[in-house]
């Protein structure tokens, strides 16, 4: 399960990639996909890169070009299968809370029925 933050690098790895395998990204055109609020710098970035890598989703090179950091990502399974784990989680959460729902209601009429019954 990933973190927040490396759930949105993640995301922005992937829409870089843009459904190929392989491909070449700079530090700054990952950061710029980020939202502000996840306040993240080169170091945060190549700590949460290493992590994804370790993790199996991609495998990644690093070098410099012209003094910016360069990344070559390579996508792996998880990595590819990222949107499709991503769709799965979000439809498990809604089931969960539609069942919650049903199950309140459930409870709701019960009790009005057990109240109907013995009168109060």
């Amino acid at each position: 399960m990933l973190t927040r933050r490396e759930n949105m690098v993640m995301k922005a790895v992937y829409e870089l990639c843009d459904g190929t395998d392989c491909c070449l990204i700079s530090r700054s055109d990952i950061l710029s996909l980020l939202p502000k609020k996840a306040e993240m710098n080169g170091r945060n970035l190549d700590d949460m890169l290493f992590a994804l890598q370790v993790d199996g989703y991609f495998d990644l090179i690093t070098s410099e070009r012209k003094g910016e950091r360069m990344y070559v990502i390579t996508l792996k399974e998880s990595g590819f299968a990222f949107r499709r784990n991503r769709t799965q989680r979000r439809r498990d959460v809604m089931f969960k809370i539609a069942l919650a729902f049903l199950g309140a209601v459930a409870t709701f009429v019960f009790g009005l029925i057990l109240r109907g019954i013995f009168g109060q």
